[in-house]
């Protein structure tokens, strides 16, 4: 059932083969992120992990009693050695086992030891006390001490018989503790079962998920092939960009150069006139304002110096001021711009913005450039990953997957059917294993019970004036019970020693060779020995499985990976010993769109970043005449000012001058004078004085602009000239490293597609958790519900049987004390107390003398007393 069951998910490895292995080794970015979503998974319910709550405490005394009787390191390599040999190399590894068993067999020898001798012992104590020895003499000798050792011994049985009663006690509760988790069984098995349902139920639905699952990377891949322009185009686009949009602006900068230059001529020429026309107008004006000035000043109000020599004395320096009021500059002498100002007409009459933004347009029109370019290829592609995922769905139909797991469902059922046809047997095994641990439990509870009842018997019966031989009824009883406790003592002791000694025997070295290799996994190393098995095979189950022994495939391995609830896949190594490429043939479909994609051709060379008009009129701008223009003239006149004086300043300060001249004819006068140079300034000055600052700007800004501007020409002429060649010669390279930077995220999704195939095989599909439970319910059930409960039963009442010797011993002497005598010690020339000792002090002798009575005459002279007391007993 494993062959066929193993291949059920084979076809999960449909994603893997030289896919891999040649995006791997060519090391491509990796693309974006795909989101694959979560496996759908099964819970299993079993919970493969035992707690025994309170008795845990003696299991681990158990253990601990057991690892001090045997401390040795499991013996791996003798446990292998017969194995392999069968057996049969007992002979020479004899003293190797002997020495591993040595504790297990002195204990042995001890338990066998008590076994024997109890009875032999037993009926020799038995034939001695026939013959009135060994305590069965019905006298009793008196003693000075005798309520100290009454008391004595009644405490020492007593904690024995605890002792005992702990042991019992333990050994009940290991037989309760079994008896319930047997109970357990039946719910350990049935989910176990329902959780290997699980599995196989659920393992379709995780292989229909990941085949689904083709179609996130199937429409990303669709997706990105449908938007290869704004993907591939505009990677080109962006790459070409950083070198050809530098230069575009450029030309732009220079076209808006060029506007600005028509307007500054035309601004110059504007200026020139209104300067010039300004200038002509001006120059009457003021003259006409000196002479003016002059005739009022030739009033006889300025001339009489005697009568007024403060009015004379300003008509003075008005006078010598006039001269003053006059132009400055000189704009007639300046030249037209008229020649370059026409050529700069016939330069912008070409649009040079317009040129440039259809090379701009031409380069952001790569994207649908590449569109179109790549359309059939792009087809072509689609086709082929439509393909892949065809060949994809149906492969999952080649293997009988549903069938297999159908028969692997079916053996479980039939498995788990006999399992439920042993409940019966096994609750009837258990039921008479509990009678019999009862009834080894009852024998030394009756003991126990004899032990009791004489102690309580014999301490409540107790009279401390009643003698040996007038003792109650209620105590004899209570020594009666303790001499019967202590017959069953030699009935029962070697019974029990026997049975428990075997018990000792088969659960310790369960606990040291199997339970405890278990947990350190050293029993694992055992079954993975190479050749152990089968001698032909280094590892057994790739052997079975495969008829491959050299595969690393260990029980060890399969074990701990299904106990981490990894997929199956990962658990037994099916991605080294199927490829299912071969199959699919994958390794063709990926060459093939590979190839589709390296089969792209772009050509760009359509692109025009710069048409010839508009590098003419580039040279027609540098060929304008600008650097004939005399700039230095231009700027010498605008810089002198209008006039020689501020007229406003000159205004003023004939007007402060006026008013410190009496008020008449004269003051009036100037006044009138006054006003007109304001009216001068305002009308006239201020507006060359505009004028003069644009034909500054402009007369500048035509400095900068002419200055090496053939140079600025050719440099933009040549950084247009290079991005041109960059796209019509040099753009392959980028083209190509664009090219396969997207076809590496393309088949990087591919590659996720894989990748994410293959952790959730070895993951999420077919988690094996339940063949892992299995064999920890197993390991529960033997180990943890046999083997302790076992092991704790034959160590308490192991206890219990060891300590009935002590017990035997203390109830035999002790039930002297307890029995009436049939005689007692008398004694002549003595005052004998209530208690049968004699009193000192009516001799008046520290040692007095024992009457002597003849043994002849023994039951005359002493008709209550067997035989008169022994000097050396007094």
């Amino acid at each position: 059932m494993w062959k066929p069951g193993t291949l059920l998910l084979l076809s999960l490895l449909w994603a893997s083969g030289e896919l891999q292995q040649e995006t791997e080794q060519r090391r491509l970015p990796p693309p974006g992120k795909l989101d694959f979503g979560y496996v759908p998974a099964g819970v299993y319910e079993t919970l493969a992990h035992y707690e025994p709550g309170p008795i845990g405490i003696l299991f681990q005394l158990v253990r601990a009693f057991l690892h001090a009787v045997q401390p040795n390191a499991f013996p791996h390599d003798l446990i292998v050695k017969l194995a392999k040999d069968k057996f049969g190399a007992i002979q020479t590894e004899y003293k190797k086992a002997i020495y591993y068993e040595i504790g297990f067999l002195i204990c042995a020898a001890v338990g066998l030891l008590f076994a024997i001798l109890m009875p032999v012992v037993g009926l020799f104590f038995c034939m001695c006390r026939c013959c009135d020895n060994c305590g069965g003499e019905m006298h009793q000798r008196q003693r000075k001490n005798a309520d100290c050792r009454r008391g004595l011994l009644g405490t020492l049985l007593f904690s024995t018989s605890l002792v005992i009663t702990i042991g019992v006690l333990c050994a009940y509760a290991a037989n309760q503790n079994l008896s319930s988790q047997v109970k357990n069984i039946r719910r350990l098995v049935n989910s176990n079962m329902r959780d290997l349902h699980t599995f196989a139920n659920d393992t379709p639905m995780q292989i229909d998920y990941l085949i689904s699952q083709y179609a996130t990377a199937k429409n990303k891949v669709i997706y990105d092939l449908d938007n290869i322009g704004p993907l591939l185009g505009g990677r080109i686009h962006g790459q070409l960009d950083k070198e050809v949009h530098p230069a575009l602006n450029q030309v732009l900068n220079m076209a808006g150069a060029m506007r600005e230059t028509k307007e500054a001529l035309e601004n110059v020429s504007v200026s020139l006139v209104v300067l010039q026309e300004g200038e002509r107008k001006l120059h009457f004006n003021l003259s006409r304002i000196r002479n003016s000035i002059n005739r009022t000043l030739d009033d006889p109000g300025c001339l009489d110096e005697e009568s007024d020599a403060t009015t004379a004395q300003l008509c003075r320096s008005i006078r010598q001021s006039l001269s003053q009021l006059q132009i400055s500059a000189n704009f007639t002498r300046l030249p037209d711009v008229n020649p370059q100002l026409e050529k700069m007409k016939n330069v912008v009459k070409t649009d040079l913005s317009s040129v440039v933004h259809r090379g701009f347009y031409a380069l952001n029109d790569t994207p649908h450039m590449v569109i179109e370019q790549t359309r059939a290829v792009v087809m072509s592609i689609q086709n082929l990953v439509g393909s892949v995922g065809n060949n994809i769905t149906s492969f999952s139909k080649v293997f009988p997957v549903q069938t297999c797991l159908s028969n692997f469902t079916i053996f479980i059922s039939h498995a788990h059917a006999k399992i439920e046809d042993y409940y019966p047997e096994i609750d009837q095994i258990d039921f008479y294993r509990w009678i019999g641990c009862i009834a080894l439990c009852c024998m030394v509870v009756l003991v126990l019970a004899f032990n009791y009842l004489g102690l309580l018997c014999g301490t409540l019966g107790y009279d401390k004036h009643a003698s040996p031989t007038t003792r109650g009824c209620i105590s004899n009883t209570g020594g009666t019970l303790l001499i019967a406790g202590v017959g069953f003592s030699f009935i029962f002791s070697w019974v029990l020693m026997g049975l428990l000694t075997a018990m000792f025997l088969a659960g310790g070295n369960m606990e040291k060779l199997l339970c405890e290799p278990f947990h350190t996994k050293e029993l694992f190393k055992v079954v993975d020995s190479p050749y152990l098995i089968n001698p032909e095979w280094k590892n057994f189950i790739p052997g079975y499985l495969y008829n491959d022994s050299e595969l690393e495939l260990t029980t060890e391995s399969l074990y701990s990976t299904c106990k981490e609830n990894k997929g199956i896949y990962s658990a037994l190594r099916l991605d080294k010993v199927f490829n299912i490429s071969s199959f699919l043939n994958t390794t063709v479909f990926t060459k093939d769109v590979v190839r589709q994609l390296e089969s792209f051709r772009i050509d760009l060379r359509g692109i025009i970043l710069l048409e010839s008009e508009g590098k003419q009129n580039l040279q027609d701008f540098s060929e304008a005449g600008l650097s004939e223009i005399n700039y230095a003239d231009f700027l010498e006149e605008v810089n002198k000012g209008v006039t020689v004086v501020d007229v406003v300043s000159f205004a003023k300060e004939l007007e402060s001058q006026t008013d410190l001249m009496p008020r008449g004819r004269l003051q009036t006068a100037l006044k009138g004078h006054v006003a007109t140079l304001q009216r001068i300034h305002r009308q006239q000055i201020a507006p060359m004085e505009q004028a003069m600052s644009a034909l500054n700007q402009s007369m500048r800004f035509l400095e900068r602009t002419a200055s090496d501007l053939p140079n600025k020409v050719t440099d933009v002429l040549e950084a247009i000239e290079a991005a041109q060649h960059l796209i019509s010669h040099n753009a392959t390279l980028l083209i190509n490293q664009e090219t396969r930077k997207y076809s590496a995220t393309i088949i990087g999704y591919f590659n996720q597609y894989i990748e994410w195939v293959k952790t959730s095989l070895a993951l999420e599909v077919a988690p094996c958790k339940p063949f892992s439970n299995v064999l920890d319910t197993a390991q529960i059930m033997t180990c943890s519900f046999l083997v302790d409960s076992m092991n704790t039963f034959w160590m308490g009442l192991g206890c219990s049987t060891l300590f009935l010797l002590p017990s035997v011993i203390l109830a035999v002497k002790l039930a002297k004390y307890y029995r009436r005598m049939d005689t007692e010690d008398v004694y002549d020339d003595m005052e004998i107390g209530n208690n049968g000792y004699h009193i000192e002090s009516s001799q008046g002798v520290p040692n007095p003398v024992m009457t002597s009575v003849p043994t002849y005459d023994t039951m005359n002279r002493f008709p209550r007393a067997s035989a008169p007391p022994r000097h050396i007993d007094w």
